[in-house]
């Protein structure tokens, strides 16, 4: 098991063809996480190797791993890329590249069925699941999408979507090396520098969340630049309203925007209608390489137009959780996957997301473990009970609320303590809450359970009232920042840069 935390640089494609030709498993890290996500991922994987920056925007890797690596036995070996320095105890990628290629006849055959990737999701329990995909389910799910849109070797895949996430992975990644076409990987978005690298490398597909589609669409409209070479947008990893679908449509000249929908357990379940824009809007698409189910509590399958939880079965679906006891609750006895999202299938045989079961936040596409918040801040002495949830978000469509009930002798809370306190626990900064509600009480079920979907009711009126809430957020936001921030812009080497290279066979 080899893992890396690294953006989405061009030596993730070597590291990446290196390891499925050797049969080693890589575990992909999302670049903002920290600590206390970090722990957990690299002791549960028990990673021999991980490679990382040395520091890149706010987080300096090396120091982050050396705290943690007395507490991780199975790492063996830390190796930088792109560092400036040498540090002790790490190896430079350099260092391993500045060598005779390997004889390829020494290489050993691989199973295409093995593990090929070990990918960690935000669960209901407060730790990450271990999606395990291998080099055959990851070809299928590049196999249903590039016959859904036609792919072909002209083809440019844009990729906004970190190379740590599934997106990102399967068709940043792996594409070009398994379907005709190129990939071309952006580092950190910026709309107006990725309509610049559209037109630069010939852009024509991309997948991404809603707040890529909306911003590109901002940038496009105000620059009077229509991006005839798009052909195809799919949105999906958080909620996409019909408007903005429908916009685009208006606004990008030869581009199809569909909503689609999956996870990181079943990438890529519906594919939009790429002839009906109306449908393409309305819709979370239809089921394609994936049979789906709407089931009710107890397993039935409810009839069309009815809601349901969304079970999906199909060959790009995952091999499983690395926890044998993740998966029996996970499937029904004929192998399908229980998504937790719910939903219906309407009369043309889409499906439409309507409600979530699982106790998960969507920001900007990211899945984020309202438990493992919740672990965090009953940790805190003035804390008696939290519950988080998710509030609506202007950019990322859903931000972090929490609701807290103080201990008898604490006579009153801020966010700005709770925001220090999070950050100090080393959680990603993405998980820091954004709007604290200090309440006596909780609604709640007979059974005591915490009633959420009155929270979020109360929130989505609430929200759109606090008028100062996005001034509060950027003031802790900052404060968090400001020992980080001199060192972050001190040099011209972490300058924001949008766009790092393109990956093909054609480049």
């Amino acid at each position: 098991m080899i893992s890396f935390q690294l953006p989405s640089w061009r030596e993730t494609v070597a590291i990446n063809l290196a390891a499925a030709a050797l049969g080693l498993v890589v575990n992909p890290i999302v670049p903002i996480y920290r600590d206390a996500e970090l722990r957990f991922i690299l002791g549960d994987a028990a990673s021999k190797l991980i490679l990382i920056p040395d520091q890149h925007r706010s987080i300096d890797y090396v120091n982050m791993i050396s705290r943690l690596r007395p507490e991780l036995p199975s790492l063996e070996h830390v190796v930088t890329l792109r560092a400036t320095t040498e540090y002790p105890n790490t190896i430079q990628y350099e260092q391993l590249i500045d060598c005779e290629p390997a004889d390829e006849s020494s290489l050993p055959a691989i199973d295409p069925n093995s593990i090929k990737c070990r990918l960690y999701t935000s669960g209901t329990t407060g730790f990450p699941k271990a999606v395990l995909h291998s080099h055959n389910t990851l070809t299928r799910i590049l196999d249903n999408t590039s016959d859904h849109s036609g792919t072909n070797s002209t083809d440019v895949m844009i990729m906004p979507s970190p190379i740590t996430h599934i997106t990102g992975y399967s068709s940043g990644l792996n594409l070009p090396f398994i379907r005709d076409g190129r990939s071309a990987l952006m580092e950190r978005w910026n709309a107006d520098q990725c309509i610049d690298f559209i037109h630069r490398v010939g852009g024509t597909m991309t997948v991404g969340a809603t707040p890529f589609l909306q911003e590109l669409l901002d940038a496009a409209e105000r620059r009077n630049d229509p991006l005839p070479s798009m052909r195809v947008f799919s949105c999906g990893g958080a909620a996409v309203p019909p408007a903005l679908v429908l916009r685009a449509y208006d606004v990008l000249e030869n581009c199809r925007t569909v909503r689609v929908y999956g996870s990181t357990e079943a990438p890529i379940i519906t594919l939009g209608w790429l002839n009906d824009a109306q449908l393409a809007a309305t819709t979370d698409g239809h089921a394609y390489g994936y049979e789906v189910r709407i089931v009710d509590d107890e397993g039935a399958e409810v009839p069309d137009g009815e809601d349901g939880e969304i079970t999906a079965r199909g060959s790009g679906m995952f091999l499983g959780y690395a926890d044998a006891d993740q998966n029996a609750e996970a499937h029904t006895d004929d192998g399908f996957f229980h998504t937790g999202d719910i939903g219906r299938k309407t009369p043309e045989g889409a499906v439409l997301i309507t409600d979530r079961k699982k106790d998960i936040i969507i920001r900007g596409g990211e899945n984020i473990s309202a438990k493992e918040i919740e672990d965090c801040l009953h940790l805190h002495p003035k804390v008696k009970e939290a519950a988080v949830v998710a509030m609506p978000h202007e950019r990322l469509g859903e931000g972090v609320c929490v609701f807290v009930i103080l201990q008898a002798d604490s006579e009153s809370l801020l966010l700005e303590e709770i925001a220090t306190f999070t950050n100090d626990q080393g959680l990603a900064r993405q998980k820091i809450p954004e709007r604290l509600e200090v309440v006596d009480d909780l609604p709640r079920t007979p059974s005591g359970k915490v009633r959420k979907d009155r929270l979020r009711v109360q929130l989505a009126g609430s929200v759109k009232r606090a008028a100062g809430s996005s001034w509060r957020r950027a003031q802790v936001l900052v404060h968090l920042m400001r020992p980080l921030a001199v060192h972050r812009y001190s040099t011209a080497r972490d300058e924001p840069r949008a766009v790092e290279f393109c990956v093909g066979r054609f480049c």
